[in-house]
Parts: structure tokens; C-alpha cells; sequence
């Protein structure tokens, strides 16, 4: 009887509404009057409404439907249960397979249907609820309108959104369309279960609350009946939500349900939803048949999808070169098109993935370069720092910048400024033009935020630039200050890097000094007779070149805690190498000292002979103690055949090409 009555007033409330013309009323007014008055609420603390989305209701769902909170288990289901053939009783008739395997949904929208019209004139989210209010009869009416309230408001800018959201949740429809999807959240077909939950998640509706879990739970029962662009939506929204035991449920029911479809999925953007909602966390065998998924369909690769493809294997940790150098060499040849937040990820993810490839960082630097005028300050300020975590240096960028410093070095806060001079100093690059300037004008910056520094910040302005040679009397002498007060003492955690840094900048100021002068004696000690495995090879090459182990001494301890893993004495005309122990015996200013640093690759620039600013630092104190400096990179070394290592030694020692840097700045 309550059937026939309910089924009695939903028609005539079908006649009431399609008698009139459905067109949306406009919620611009409304708009207008939440913009400009007072300070943004979070409609969130509105009361009526959180009580909304925490209460049972029991008048609106079936009793089997609980109380649902993240500090209690209430569906204790293991995973294999969400990709069983069986589903849950409860649910309604569930969409038949056809014969090609896909899903054949029932309810396909009817597009003579007034409403659907009526919806698709939307021209904002609150006017997809006012027509929501007003027409809706079903819940494909509810569902959709919310889906469309979504699309509307993920294409505002993000001022819009807040306020826009402000209006969604105080507006009396959006309360009744909760409502509705918690009371037919079994009755919805695959698509709206799953594009509802969507559209709630990116709202901010709170996940722990009675609707989001609800849909959560009808999602695990009705895993099986999803089809791939279903389960896309679904791993793009799990993506997005925090670990509680429900998701964890769905998401561990979800996996297993990828590994039987893996085989069927055409789509690189299914896949890649795929990757990111699966994460880090998913077994090794599985990211490599994601792997070999995407590698079948590569050929289908577009320019967007080589973008979202790094954040996809960055997000599941998965560092796959095939597939990379092909997104790499897509995004060349498209980067005039790269977005700059998507440059950004693309260089974050290659960090994250370990993924060097030096054609695409000098593509992305040259676009950066030839569009300089363009950009944001700022915006370069980013660039150049992702550029540093990778150790890749765009030298013209960096020549542009310091002249775009020089020229304006307002923009520069204490932020920005550390940036800098973090980046300038790793990378080891002294700007070719007016570099007596670039100093002087972030000396001069750092001297304005000398008031409200940190002693850690100060520690590592002076640090960065003692390392391009050049030293901040103001700054040093305040760094000095404190260190005199024992103000820089920090935790046990940054202790030690502290330590190391304030022991260079000591060193800096002894060695870099205008006053200093070579000495004619350099007080060194052998640690020990034993090389590592790592200098074995060019041991025995030295020994095969030079005849004899005292012609060369190993693992030279020298001042300032300096190390050197070979040395070679030579006479002044670098045509005789000289014995050790003669030169000992009777010291001679004439004598040429060689030092060899075997340096491993991650001490140099990416894909160049350039050192870093550490190694660049050591080379250069090292040369003012009187050292000719031979920096040779160990991988290549460790690469070459033996008679082609000891020639290459016999080159190095033997050129007369080697010369003292120029002088401090």
C-alpha cells in the first residue's frame, strides 16, 4: 500500500514539474551577496549540515546500513570477497554482461528528457541544484545534477571554488540531494555510484561521514559489475581519500580486480588512474604488468599523456626507461606546449624516479630560456630549483637570471634568496657577465634580511656563497658572533651538517683571503698504505705508468681536513716525475705537486666535466695550497681497458694545460 501511494505522488509530482518550462534559475544573485560580504566560513562548521552527514537516519536507508566511523570495523570483508563472482543480496537487479565481456548498463540517460536538456544550460554549480530542487524525480535526475555541479565547479579558478563551495553546502538542495543518494545509494546504476562518490570526495564532503562511507561500502559490492571507465573514475577518487578500513578494503579489492582486466584495458589514461590509485604500494609483479600495458599501447600516446605518465610512475615509484624516453621524446617535441606547473611535476617526478635524461632537461631549459620574458620571476626561481635537486645546470638560464637580479633584486625575500644562492652554489656557476655585481647585489640583500635570518638560514647564506669564493664581511661577522655564544648549536640531527658547513666557511675565509699567500711547505700525512676497491684500477695503472709505488704517495691526508687520493711531484718543466722521498729530503718551491681526486659522477653537473660546488670549493683551496688539481670522474675511469686507462693517466700527468684558477672575487 505505502508502494502504490509513494509511486502515486512521485508521478504527480512528474506531471507538476515537467508542466512548467525547466529552465535553471540563476544563483548569480545569491553569488554576488556571498562575494562581498564579510570573511569566508567553512560551511563545514555549520552545524545542521555536518548532522546531516553524521546521522544515521534510519528512515532513509535499510537497517543493514550502520553507524559508520574510522575508529570501527563495520564491514569486515577481506579482499578476494569485493572481486567474488557472488554479490551482495541487497543491492538491486545489477547489469547483465553482454557477449564481448563489457557491462551493458540498463539505464541509459533518455536525452528527450526535458531535464537532461535543462541541465546541460547550467552555467554554474548552485544552478544544476536550483534544477535539482525544482525537477528532480529520480535518482538519475540527483545524480546528475551533482555530477554537472562538479564539472562546473572544478573549471572555477580556486578563489571561485572557495566561495562557490560556500554557496553548495548552505544551499537547501544540496542537504536533499544528500539525502536522496544515501536513501538510493543501492538503486543507482555503476556510473552514477561512481561518479557521485567522485564529485562528493572533490567537494571536501568529510570521508568519515555516514554518505561517503555508504557509497564507499555499495562500491565494494558492486566491484565486479564496474566497467573500466568506471574503475578508473573509482581509482581516481581512491587516489584522493585518505587510508581508512573501508577504502583500504576497496582499494586492496580493487587491485585484485586489475590484475584479472589488466589484459583488457586499451586506454592509457585508465591505466594511468590505475597507477596512481594502486601507488607505491602495490607487489612489483603488478607495476610490471602496468608496465607492459601501457608499453602495448604506447603507440597511442599523446602529448597529455606523457605528462600525466611521469606523475603516474612517480606516484607509483616505478621507474620504467622505456616508457619514460618515450614520454621524454614526445614532450620535446611538444614542449612549446607544456603548462609551467607541468614542467615542474615532470622535473619533481624525474627526481623522485632517479630518471636522468639530459636531452629533456635541455629541451625544457631552452624553452624556459627563449620564453625568459615571459615567465614570472618567481616562476624561474622554481625552475632553477628543481633543476639544482637534479643536478642539472642550464647555463644561459642562469647567465639571464643573474642579469634579471642585477637589474631588479626587490623580488628578492629571504626565501627567494636562499633558493638562489642554494642553486648558484651547487651548480657551481659564477654568471660569465657583471659576476662582481651578482655578488655584490645578494650580498647586499642578504645584509637587509640580516634581522630577521635564523641562525641556520645565516649559516647557509655564508655557506653558499663562501663556496663561490666570495665572502660577506657583515654576514661573516655576525656568523662568527653567534658562533662565539655557541648560538649555533643545534639538535643532535642537524648538529654534525652545521658543524661541517661552519668548518668551510672557516676554511673560506683563511684560503680566500686576499692576504693569503701559497706556502712553500704543505704539512701531509699518509692515512694508510690501502686503497679502496674503487681506486684499485688506477693504483695499478699509476704503478704500470711510473715503474714504481715511491714515485706517487696514496691517500693524502692535508690541512683544513682536506684528502687527496693520489700524488705525483714533478720537476718545474712537468716533464720528469720526481720520487717522493727525495722531494721530502729537500724541499724545492720548483717542485710541481700533482693531486688526483677520483670523484664519483653524482659530484659533477649532470651529463658534463663541471664540478659541483663542494668539489668546485676543494679544487680551488686545493690550488692555493699549490696543488695542480686533476679531477677525473671514477665511473668512466672504472669503464676503460687498462692499456686505456694508463694512457689516459699519462695524458693528464704529462699536459702542460693545467693552470691556476682565477683569482677570488
Amino acid at each position: 500500500m505505502n508502494n502504490k501511494i509513494n509511486y502515486l505522488l512521485n508521478t504527480v509530482r512528474c506531471v507538476h514539474r515537467y508542466s512548467s518550462v525547466l529552465t535553471p534559475k540563476s544563483s548569480a544573485t545569491i553569488r554576488k551577496h556571498i562575494l562581498w560580504i564579510g570573511r569566508y566560513r567553512d560551511p563545514l562548521e555549520n552545524v545542521n549540515f555536518r548532522k546531516l552527514l553524521l546521522n544515521t537516519l534510519p528512515s532513509l536507508h535499510g537497517s543493514s546500513l550502520r553507524s559508520l566511523s574510522q575508529k570501527t570495523d563495520v564491514y569486515s570483508t577481506g579482499a578476494e570477497a569485493l572481486v567474488s563472482e557472488k554479490t551482495s543480496q541487497s543491492s538491486l537487479e545489477v547489469e547483465k554482461l553482454d557477449d564481448s565481456g563489457s557491462f551493458k548498463p540498463k539505464h541509459a540517460v533518455d536525452h528527450s528528457d526535458p531535464f537532461f536538456a535543462s541541465l546541460q544550460k547550467c552555467t554554474c554549480p548552485c544552478d544544476a541544484l536550483d534544477l535539482a530542487s525544482e525537477a528532480a524525480v529520480s535518482i538519475k535526475h540527483y545524480t546528475n545534477s551533482l555530477t554537472m555541479a562538479w564539472r562546473l565547479f572544478k573549471n572555477l579558478s580556486e578563489e571561485q571554488q572557495r566561495y562557490e563551495k560556500q554557496l553548495i553546502f548552505e544551499h537547501p538542495a544540496f542537504v536533499r540531494l544528500c539525502q536522496q543518494l544515501l536513501r538510493d545509494a543501492r538503486r543507482m546504476t555503476r556510473g552514477d555510484l561512481v561518479f557521485s562518490l567522485h564529485a562528493l570526495v572533490n567537494f571536501g564532503v568529510p570521508q568519515n561521514t555516514l554518505l561517503v562511507q555508504t557509497l564507499v561500502r555499495v562500491c565494494q559490492e558492486k566491484l565486479n559489475q564496474l566497467d573500466n571507465r568506471c574503475i578508473s573514475v573509482l581509482a581516481t577518487t581512491l587516489a584522493g581519500m585518505d587510508k581508512d578500513k573501508n577504502v583500504s578494503a576497496l582499494q586492496a579489492g580493487l587491485q585484485l580486480l586489475v590484475e584479472q582486466r589488466i589484459s583488457s584495458i586499451r586506454d592509457i589514461f585508465i591505466l594511468q588512474n590505475l597507477m596512481r590509485c594502486l601507488g607505491k604500494d602495490a607487489p612489483v609483479f603488478l607495476k610490471k604488468k602496468l608496465e607492459m600495458a601501457v608499453v602495448r599501447e604506447i603507440d597511442g600516446l599523446t602529448f597529455p599523456n606523457a605528462l600525466r605518465m611521469f606523475l603516474a610512475l612517480s606516484a607509483m615509484n616505478y621507474c620504467s626507461l622505456p616508457i619514460l624516453n618515450l614520454c621524454s621524446k614526445k614532450i620535446q617535441e611538444n614542449v612549446h606546449d607544456i603548462p609551467f606547473r607541468q614542467l615542474i611535476l615532470v622535473l619533481e617526478a624525474c627526481y623522485t624516479l632517479q630518471y636522468r635524461n639530459v636531452k629533456l632537461f635541455s629541451a625544457l631549459a631552452d624553452y624556459v630560456n627563449s620564453t625568459a620574458y615571459l615567465w614570472d620571476k618567481r616562476q624561474i626561481i622554481l625552475f632553477l630549483s628543481a633543476c639544482e635537486t637534479l643536478a642539472f645546470q642550464p647555463t644561459e638560464l642562469l647567465d639571464i637570471f643573474a642579469e634579471k637580479v642585477t637589474e631588479d633584486p626587490d623580488f628578492l625575500n629571504l626565501k627567494n634568496l636562499l633558493i638562489v644562492l642554494r642553486v648558484y652554489s651547487r651548480l657551481n656557476h659564477v654568471p660569465r657577465v657583471q659576476k662582481h655585481l651578482f655578488f655584490e647585489t645578494l650580498h647586499s640583500c642578504l645584509n637587509k634580511c640580516l634581522p630577521q635570518i635564523s641562525n641556520t638560514e645565516l649559516l647557509k647564506a655564508v655557506y653558499s656563497l663562501g663556496i663561490l669564493g666570495y665572502l660577506p664581511h657583515r654576514a661573516l661577522d655576525e656568523l662568527l658572533q653567534k658562533d662565539s655564544k655557541d648560538e649555533l648549536t643545534l639538535s643532535d640531527d642537524l648538529k654534525e651538517q652545521n658543524t661541517v658547513m661552519l668548518h668551510s666557511v672557516k676554511t673560506c675565509m683563511e684560503l680566500d683571503s686576499p692576504s693569503f699567500t701559497k706556502p712553500a711547505f704543505v704539512l701531509t700525512e699518509n692515512l694508510s698504505s690501502l686503497v679502496s676497491l674503487n681506486l684499485r684500477k688506477a693504483q695499478e695503472a699509476l704503478i704500470e705508468l711510473l715503474g714504481d709505488k715511491n714515485m706517487f704517495r696514496q691517500n693524502v691526508q692535508l690541512p683544513y681536513r682536506y684528502h687527496i687520493d693520489f700524488e705525483i711531484r714533478m720537476d718545474s718543466d712537468r716533464k720528469k716525475v720526481l720520487p717522493i722521498t727525495a722531494t721530502d729530503d729537500h724541499p724545492d718551491s720548483r717542485v710541481q705537486r700533482l693531486a688526483f681526486l677520483f670523484a664519483p659522477v653524482s659530484a659533477f653537473c649532470l651529463g658534463t666535466a663541471h664540478p659541483q660546488g663542494k668539489l668546485a670549493m676543494k679544487k680551488r683551496h686545493l690550488n692555493k695550497l699549490g696543488y695542480h688539481v686533476i679531477l677525473i670522474q671514477n665511473k668512466k675511469f672504472q669503464e676503460m681497458k687498462n692499456e686505456d686507462a694508463v694512457e689516459f693517466l699519462k695524458r693528464k700527468i704529462y699536459s702542460n694545460a693545467f693552470s691556476f684558477p682565477e683569482a677570488t672575487v
